[in-house]
This record gives structure tokens, sequence and C-alpha cells, in this order.
């Protein structure tokens, strides 16, 4: 009944508030419509002068998706394999690489800081996918142009803009509204963004709120594994005890919800018909969000945790741009502030020792970029540059005294800052129609020091760990038309990640008697990569695309025992115990070979298909499996849209991943998988949504028809059942 009058009322509100609209769903006119990159070379280019490839999610395509965070959203694409270990996360993976190993952008702003781990990491979901006008996926090593962290591609994320008044009006106000309910975690979404334009000046005001229940997985078990992904118990403190609770439906994975808000204020000022300004202001928010994989974990007959939280993910953002445009090229230089703050909560079961450790981080970031065109040759150069710094805090809480004790921190207690800075250049020489030369070439320069401050707990003969690097790259492709309809495209380039304060000075206890040190002489992992694309046009009804990759992976870094002062074991906290240490020990190759195929057979009839394969291997005297290496996935979707109305019905799926190919006790998490590994899944969806003539839109679809049960590789809690979506919106 809630629900019935929660949109009642929003239909009422929409229909008071609506202005009258002309606008009505485009026509699918052709699949080959000319696609604008950005993100390659940070300029706007036609997509088939660039050969890297390029997955590309446009604002009508966003509009559609319906996803409930940006992490589903990648994973709705088909083409990116999305980890997740709680519902409040998303891990993506590209072409193998991982968390700290691929990069997020947002807005020409680098995400990526100086503790992005390298195992899971779920910061994608900070960003607000209802405030983003599109996204832009570049696979393969980018460090060219945004170097440390691009091993296996970039995630840029482009927000939308404000509108000014055009030479008719004299203020420009519009707006887009909508709520959306989902079944399968009684999720209640609402949105808002309103955009005042003046001929000068014009504003953008953003926000959402999420409200996620409990996460309801698929009933239709594989017949192998009738309890695999089942919640069967859930801890909860009851009479100042922790008991462990039986779950009356082990469909629904208990303590799974969360919340999440995002805000967005963005001031564009158009000074002349060259010079632009603008203000970027981003905010966003969530609850605690429980830790699923490690509130499942058994140990003895009893759960082994209490509780396993992360604090409020907080990301706040501050940026300023400017441009200066001509026909033949321009200049721009940004300016922006970040602050983060994160946190994780740990008690065992039946323990009252709480344990808190709290991160904040801030970053400062520039960045200058200058193009130029001089007849046949696109000339660019860039200059940015970071500085993060972190502090760190813990403390314990004893839950039943209320004594707050010290405790050790996640990473060194005193000063922690990383500076990343480069000089980058990249040219596009248009040789002729049939022949397009792509180069350019990075110098970076980052410089990390960490200092104890207190060592009680960490009796070590040095107060800091201090590194610096001194890194360059290149790239160099060749894009060849044989035919008006045929392009081949190759591509080398190479690509570097420097250790940060994660990979280098962190110190903890990841087992009982196991202790991780930190480690002076680790060096920056590499990558050398060459592809090889292919693209034929059949008329402009047929598209089909395909590409091959090769990438040697070089001085890795990977957690392995280690001597401190010549001694493998030392005594932490009373216990005796082994000591390890990050050490670039792992040479490894990664291929694969991605396709995909788009076709109109019958008008208005949009077929789309894509399918990944990606091997990863750690070279040695034999051949072993590499983690983070995803099963073959892809998407398979039939889209009819009429004048009004547009309907799609489409199949996500994945591979088997079998035991024997895991990265076994690493973060493959073979103990979240089934004995033999993860089962093959896929979903059948169906979804459609209808403009009411003027100003209303009504979606709605069934996620996961059949209900079936299903685990992402590498996850640690099951995907969405059957879920049951809404959604009304309107713009005026």
């Amino acid at each position: 009944m809630k629900k019935l009058v929660f949109f009642s009322i929003l239909f009422i509100n929409f229909s008071i508030f609506a202005q009258e609209r002309t606008d009505i769903f485009p026509i699918v006119k052709s699949i080959d419509e000319q696609e604008v990159v950005i993100s390659a070379n940070k300029v706007q280019e036609n997509k088939e002068n660039v050969a890297q490839k390029v997955t590309i999610i446009s604002q009508k395509a966003l509009e559609k998706d319906n996803s409930q965070n940006s992490a589903d959203l990648l994973s709705n694409t088909g083409q990116v394999l999305v980890q997740k270990s709680q519902q409040g996360g998303g891990s993506p993976i590209l072409r193998g690489f991982e968390a700290s190993r691929v990069l997020l952008m947002i807005d020409g702003v680098r995400m990526n800081n100086l503790i992005y781990r390298s195992g899971h990491l779920q910061n994608v979901i900070t960003i607000d996918n209802a405030m983003l006008n599109r996204v832009e996926v570049l696979y393969g090593p980018s460090s060219t142009i945004y170097g440390s962290d691009a091993l296996g591609g970039v995630m840029h994320f482009y927000t939308k803009n404000p509108s000014y008044a055009t030479s008719e009006k004299s203020l420009n106000f519009k707006g887009n509204a909508y709520a959306r309910y989902s079944s399968a975690n009684n999720e209640t979404t609402e949105h808002i963004d309103l955009n005042f334009g003046g001929k000068k000046v014009a504003f953008l005001t953003s926000f959402t709120y999420s409200n996620f229940g409990d996460l309801r997985a698929g009933g239709n078990y594989n017949k192998k594994y009738p309890d695999f992904g089942k919640s069967l118990y859930y801890a909860e403190r009851i009479n100042g005890k922790d008991s462990m609770v039986q779950n009356s439906n082990p469909n629904v994975q208990a303590r799974s919800g969360y919340k999440q808000w995002g805000f967005m204020q963005k001031i564009a000022y158009q000074q002349n018909d060259h010079i632009s300004h603008s203000l970027n202001i981003q905010l966003s928010n969530s609850s605690n969000i429980n830790r699923y994989d490690r509130l499942t974990e058994m140990s003895g007959g009893k759960l082994k945790f209490a509780d396993w939280y992360y604090g409020p993910q907080k990301r706040n953002m501050f940026a300023y741009d400017f441009n200066n445009t001509h026909s033949d090229g321009g200049i721009h230089f940004g300016l922006n502030y970040q602050q983060i703050e994160e946190s994780r909560h740990t008690r065992r079961f039946n323990s009252s020792n709480l344990t808190h450790r709290i991160e904040k981080v801030e970053v400062i970031g520039m960045n200058l970029d200058w193009n130029k065109k001089v007849n046949k040759h696109e000339i660019r150069v860039g200059l940015d540059a970071q500085y993060n710094n972190l502090k760190s805090t813990a403390n314990a809480e004893n839950i039943t005294t209320n004594v707050i004790s010290p405790l050790d921190t996640r990473y060194p207690d005193g000063k922690n800052t990383l500076l990343n800075t480069a000089l980058y250049a990249t040219h596009t020489w248009k040789i002729s129609p049939k022949l397009v030369l792509n180069d350019g070439i990075r110098l970076s320069y980052i410089s990390l020091n960490s200092t104890f401050k207190d060592t009680t707990f960490f009796a070590f003969p040095f107060k800091g760990v201090t590194q610096n690097h001194l890194a360059p790259n290149a790239n160099i492709a060749l894009i060849y038309k044989p035919l008006a309809n045929t392009q081949v495209s190759w591509l080398t380039s190479t690509g570097f990640r420097a250790p940060n304060v994660d990979d280098l000075s962190k110190v903890f206890e990841s087992a009982a008697g196991m202790i991780i040190v930190p480690n002076a002489k680790l060096k920056a992992e590499r990558t050398f990569n060459n592809e090889l694309s292919f693209t034929q046009k059949v008329s402009d009804k047929f598209r089909f695309e395909a590409t091959g990759f090769y990438t040697s992976f070089y001085n890795a870094i990977v957690t392995d025992k280690f001597q401190y002062e010549g001694q493998d074991s030392v005594v932490y906290d009373g216990v005796k115990s082994q000591v390890m240490a990050n050490q670039n020990k792992g040479r490894a190759r990664i291929f694969g070979a991605s396709a995909g195929v788009s076709a109109e057979f019958i008008k208005g009839w949009l077929f789309r298909s894509t399918l990944t394969y990606t091997k990863g291997q750690i070279m040695g005297d034999t051949l072993s499996p590499l983690d983070h290496i995803p099963p073959i996935f892809g998407k398979t979707s039939l889209t009819y849209q009429g004048k009004r109305w547009e309907i799609e019905t489409f199949a996500n799926y994945n591979g088997a991943k079998k035991i024997k190919d895991y990265f076994l006790n690493g973060e493959d998490n073979e103990q979240y998988a089934t004995p033999d590994g993860m089962p093959a899944w896929w979903t059948l969806n169906v979804r459609a949504r209808y403009e009411f003539e003027k100003y209303l839109e009504f979606q709605a679809g069934v996620d996961n028809i059949f209900d079936a049960h299903y685990r992402v590789f590498a996850s640690g809690m099951s995907g969405a059942g059957r879920n049951v979506w809404v959604r009304l919106g309107a713009k005026f």
C-alpha cells in the first residue's frame, strides 16, 4: 500500500509540474551512427580514427539501462565482468586486470589514489549513474595518456552539463525526475536534476537517493549444487550476546542492504565564443555497508564474524575547468580537489572487541592540455599532477564496557604522501583516406613517502619508507581501411603501475600467525601489449567487430614469504608469525579476444551480441593460472523500437571457471565457489519503455525471468533472483 501511495503522489506531482514536450524516441535509422570518442586522447575524435578498443555507453543507453549503481551499469554492457563481495560494491575487471590495475576517471579527474588496493575494489559505486551523460571504457594499457594504474584499461565517466538559453529564450529551465522500485531487494530510488540556463551562465543541480534492502538470490539452484550460495544463518546480538539466527528464507542474503545518496552541482560560464569556465561539485555518501562474504564465513560450525562492515563511503570532489577552443585546436586547464573517507570495522563472533580502522585521503590535482591541427596532423601535449595525502587512524572498542583502546593502523600512522606528475604528447597523422597513424609518449615521475610515528605495534628499525620512480611509456598504432567498409587496426602500447601506500607500506596481520611488512625494494609493474582489431560493415544494417590481444606482464606484485632482519618469522601480538611482504615475483602473459555484432535485419528490429574470452598464465618452470582472469562471458539482445515505445529482450551469460584454473589462496576466492569452481550461468531478461505524449515516461522490466541462482566469478555473494522493476519518469 505504501508503495502504491508513493507512486501515486509522484505521478500527480510530475503531472502538475511537467511542461509540454514535443520530442519522442528517435527511431533507429542506422546501426552505424558516427560515434565520437573523447577519452582516447582527451579530445573529441571519430571512433574510426582510434585504434584502441572502446565501449561507449551513450546518454540514450544510460536512460534505458536502469542499473541500480555504476558497477551494474558496466556489467550490463556484457563487456565488463564485475566481481562483488557485497551488494554495495562492484569491482570491474578489464582484460584480466582489476582494482588498482585499472583506472577510474570522472570528468577528467583521476579517482585512483594512494590506497587503492590490488584485490577487489568497490569505489566505482560512489559514482551516481543517474547524473551521467556518457561512459567510455578503454581496453588495454592506456598509460601514455593516463599514467600509472591503467594496465587493463580506463573507465571514464562523464556527467551531464548545464545547458544555456537559446537565442529564442532568455531562460532555459528544464528538469528530469524519476522514481524506481525493484522487487529483488525492495529498492526505492528517487532522482531529480534541474537546469537553469541564461545566455552566459547556466546551473545544473542533480540529486539521487537510493535505499536497497537485503538482496534475494535466485531460487532455481544448479542441480549439482543445490545448497550453494544459500544464506542459512546470520549473526544477531540478542540480550547482549551474539546469536546465530536461522534465516527464514535462505534465498535472501541477510544483512546485505544499504543506503546511498549522490549530489552534483555544476556552474558553467561562457565568457565568449571561445572561452568557457565551469565549476563541478560532487558529493557522495552511503550508510554502513556490510561485507556480506565475510559475514557468511564459518569456523568450527559457527560464524567467524558478528560484524564486518565498511563505514560510509564518502567521496567529495571540487573541480574547476577552463577551456579555450578554436576550430584548429584549443587549451584546457583543470584544477581539482578530492576528499575520500573509507573505513573498516570488524568484530569476531562472541568477541566484545570491535575494531575501527579509518582512512582519510585528500588529493589535489591539475592538468593542462593543448591540441593543434596542422594540415593532416593533430598534435596534443599535456601535463598533469596529483598530490595525495593520507591520514590513517585506528582504535578498538569494547562493546560491553565502551572502553576505547589503541589499535594498529592499516597504513603507517605518520605522514603518507604520493606525488604523481607527468608530461606527455600524442599525435595523429591522417596519411591518406585509407591510412591513419597514432603515436604517443609519456614520462612520469612518482614519489612516495610513508612514516611510522607510533612504533608500539611495529618496532621496525626504520621510521618510514620512501620511493621514487621515473617511468617512460609509449604507444604506436596504424589504422588501415582497404575498403570503404573495412578497417584493420594494429596497436602496440605499454603500461605501468607504481607501487602505492597499499602496496608498499601496509602493515597488518593478514591471518593468524602471518604478518605483512613493508618492502622498500618494490618496483613498478609493467605491461607490453599488442592487439589487432578488425571491423566490417555491410551497408548501414550490419556491423562486425573483433579484437585479439596479447599482453606481457612484468614485475607483478604478489604477497609471498619474506625475511625481516634475516628472520622469516617474528613475534607479533604474542604470537610467532610468518613474515610476508609484497614482492616483484610475477611474470605473466594475458591473451584473449572479444567480438561483437550489430544487425538490423528488419526495420525497427536491432540484434546485438558480444563475447569476451581471456586467458592468463604465470610464467615459470611450468605455466600456472593467473588470478583475476574471468571465464568467457557476453550478452545477446534483440530490441524492437517504435515511435514512442521500445522493448528489449536480452541474455547475460558466463562460462564455468573450473577450480584448476583458479589462482588458489589469492583473489579468485575459491572459498566462495563450489568444490569444482564457479558454475556456468545465464539469465534471460526483458524490459520495455513507453513515452506518453509530451512529458511522461514509463519503464518496466523483469530481470532473471527464470529465477536462476548464479554467482559471478570470484564473488562472495550471489546475483539477484527474479526482479520485477518499474520506473516512472518525467521531463519538463
